[in-house]
């Protein structure tokens, strides 16, 4: 619609007040199916009202050129869709709620654009739409499609964390925790699992006892990645003790300093 258009649609429903709601300005309903009917009545009075000026009326224009070009409704109700605009993250993944949804890995750290509704995510990059997911609410956590994935990448997502979880409780349980807290970290599995497999191979190279050393020498420091336990074992780190946590100060104890009895009745 133009903005020249405005004139001739009040016209119309200037139209429609005189020959539909004038009429019924003096009665009085008493519920709405009154006045639906009513309206109805007025209506068809209108639609049949031949014209001043040419042949025929609303009604017969109606049925001989639009209805012949009506399409059916739709199936389903028009859905409402929100954008949002998005870079995408180095692992191809966008972040729309709290949840990842990926995206052909090539796109990565390239600006696109979000179209969502309640059933569906739409990621479309220059205009064309490049990923498709069904919508999940599910806060921390990725939907990824295989295709979208760097092909080194894909070989993990036959991976499992209950996999890598019992393989690292077969090591020892701070290997176990340094796995848990690794995945924990990654919101997106296939790199969670590529740095908790990095970790368990280790194994092969330093042992078992090592391994669990350095993975406990990991945790007390903050450290949750591979890089982390592999230069602890290279740099012989887990044959010292462990790091100590600084002891909590001590209270301090002074004249003018009042305790809670203090302020207790």
């Amino acid at each position: 619609m133009k903005a020249y258009d405005k004139a001739k649609v009040e016209a119309g429903v200037l139209f429609a007040e005189r020959r539909i709601m004038a009429p019924l300005r003096r009665r009085t309903f008493f519920s709405l199916d009154e006045v639906r009917i009513a309206v109805a009545g007025e209506l068809a009075k209108l639609n049949e009202r031949p014209f001043q000026k040419m042949p025929g009326s609303r009604r017969s224009i109606f049925l001989a050129e639009e209805q012949p070009v009506l399409r059916p409704l739709p199936v389903r109700p028009y859905g409402h869709r929100d954008r949002k605009q998005a870079r995408v993250h180095i692992d191809y993944h966008v972040e729309l709620l709290r949840h990842y949804y990926s995206v052909p890995y090539r796109l990565a750290r390239e600006r696109v654009e979000i179209r969502y509704t309640l059933s569906v995510v739409e990621v479309f990059h220059q205009g064309v739409r490049v990923a498709s997911h069904a919508r999940d609410d599910t806060p921390g956590r990725a939907t990824t499609c295989l295709a979208h994935m760097l092909p080194r990448h894909r070989h993990y997502a036959e991976w499992s964390p209950e996999r890598f979880r019992e393989w690292a409780g077969k090591i020892g349980p701070e290997t176990e925790r340094l796995v848990v807290a690794v995945m924990a970290r990654h919101p997106h599995p296939a790199l969670g699992f590529r740095s908790c497999l990095g970790i368990l191979r280790l194994e092969s190279r330093y042992g078992a006892l090592r391994l669990e050393a350095a993975s406990a020498r990991t945790l007390a420091v903050g450290g949750t990645s591979y890089k982390s336990v592999s230069r602890i074992l290279k740099a012989g780190l887990d044959k010292e003790p462990p790091p100590h946590q600084l002891p909590p100060p001590e209270p301090l104890f002074h004249e003018n300093l009042r305790g809670p009895e203090y302020f207790t009745d």
